[in-house]
């Protein structure tokens, strides 16, 4: 079974349910996520790929928990991130996976209507705002 890490990096203002979402220019809106290497602790994944995908740096990565719910045939593994400021409301930030992409990052707050997002990312909201 595959198996994915997403960090949840709150935003270090205090808001408790504000994550970084970013627009993937063929995929739509969605959260930071990626596969676990072998031998890969969830939480250093969490980290890793917080860092790669967003240029967000975790000063340390809590495991919060797994779903085998939120896409078929995959382990989600979650970890909590704390960020040290400042951040910015909105950037980009180049990420070099699948030949390079520039991704548009924005705070969402998970007490908002939810997002148009693919169901997959629908479902990991949910599982992270059930945890916060």
């Amino acid at each position: 079974m595959r198996q994915i890490a997403c960090p949840i990096a709150l935003h270090p203002d205090g808001a408790p349910h504000r994550i970084p979402m970013f627009r993937h220019p063929l995929a739509g809106l969605q959260f930071v996520k990626g596969g676990i290497r072998d031998g890969e602790r969830p939480e250093a994944a969490a980290a890793r790929e917080l860092f790669e995908e967003s240029g967000l740096e975790t000063r340390n990565a809590l495991y919060l928990g797994r779903s085998d719910l939120i896409m078929a045939d995959t382990i989600w593994h979650f970890s909590l991130c704390r960020l040290a400021p400042p951040v910015r409301p909105r950037w980009q930030h180049l990420c070099h996976d699948d030949g390079g992409h520039v991704f548009q990052f924005e705070w969402h707050d998970l007490d908002a209507p939810e997002p148009v997002m693919d169901e997959i990312f629908l479902n990991a909201r949910k599982w992270i705002k059930g945890a916060l």
